[in-house]
């Protein structure tokens, strides 16, 4: 008897990209981040999240553009095709 392989799980790479205080709390500039396919952008930011509160506290006030496009709804998936996405984190700008 053949024993089946074990169950792939697809994997998403988000490529973070961070601007100004959110690259300052995340300590880099830019990033990959491995989800699970299917991950929302509340995932994302959840994962992030989980490193400390100055991130977290950016992250909150940011906003995320998602293949160039603001994402307002953080509940829908990052990508409905492919298996990367540019996420970008904006944090709210002074000036004009």
């Amino acid at each position: 008897m053949t024993t089946p392989a074990p169950a792939r799980t697809a994997t998403l790479i988000a490529r973070v990209r961070y601007f100004a205080a959110a690259a300052e709390a995340a300590g880099t500039a830019a990033e990959d981040v491995a989800l699970p396919d299917g991950a929302t952008a509340a995932d994302l930011v959840a994962g992030l999240t989980a490193r400390g509160p100055a991130l977290a506290r950016v992250l909150s006030i940011s906003s995320l553009l998602v293949d160039g496009v603001v994402r307002e709804d953080r509940d829908r998936r990052l990508t409905e095709t492919g298996t990367t996405v540019a996420v970008d984190v904006l944090p709210p700008f002074a000036g004009g």
